[in-house]
């Protein structure tokens, strides 16, 4: 739980750093448009700082991080996180200083396309161990309910 909190804290500090260079260079640029650059903040503030978050409560609860899809999602998430906000900022850049050409457009479209995909398929990792975590968790409930059940009836018979 401690980790996920970590990332959190990472996630948000990066996010209030991209907010702080979105509003600067922008600002240094005498820049009054829309760009990509403000999106990152809320991009990283989301998608790290509260995913990480609400990943530290369910596995207070369910112990994901023992799941065999968790280094899977840890790595698979972080990565595609990474990649579109670092071609969010590419993209931001270029619409404040001038823009680019329209092989570099497609370039960093592509990019960030895979960055989503990654996130995409963490995402899918994350409900899957969410799942079978449940699914354990109610067999072994239903193990119990079981095993108290029977351990009744035996006192039950010991009692007659």
């Amino acid at each position: 739980m401690k980790r996920h909190i970590k990332f959190a804290l990472v996630y948000a500090v990066l996010a209030m750093a991209c907010g702080v260079f979105y509003r600067e260079f922008t600002k240094a640029y005498a820049f009054t448009g829309d760009t990509a650059l403000g999106k990152v903040h809320t991009h990283l503030f989301l998608l790290g700082m509260v995913v990480f978050l609400l990943f530290a409560l369910f596995d207070a609860k369910l112990d994901l991080r023992h799941s065999k899809l968790y280094l899977p999602f840890m790595i698979v998430y972080n990565a595609g996180v990474g990649v579109m906000s670092v071609m969010l900022i590419v993209r931001g850049v270029f619409d404040v200083t001038g823009g680019m050409s329209a092989g570099a457009d497609g370039a960093v479209s592509g990019v960030a396309g895979l960055g989503h995909i990654l996130v995409g398929a963490g995402i899918v990792l994350f409900f899957v161990m969410l799942l079978l975590s449940l699914r354990k968790g109610k067999q072994g409930a239903d193990a119990a309910e079981a095993a108290a059940c029977a351990q009744g009836e035996t006192e039950n018979k010991e009692s007659e």
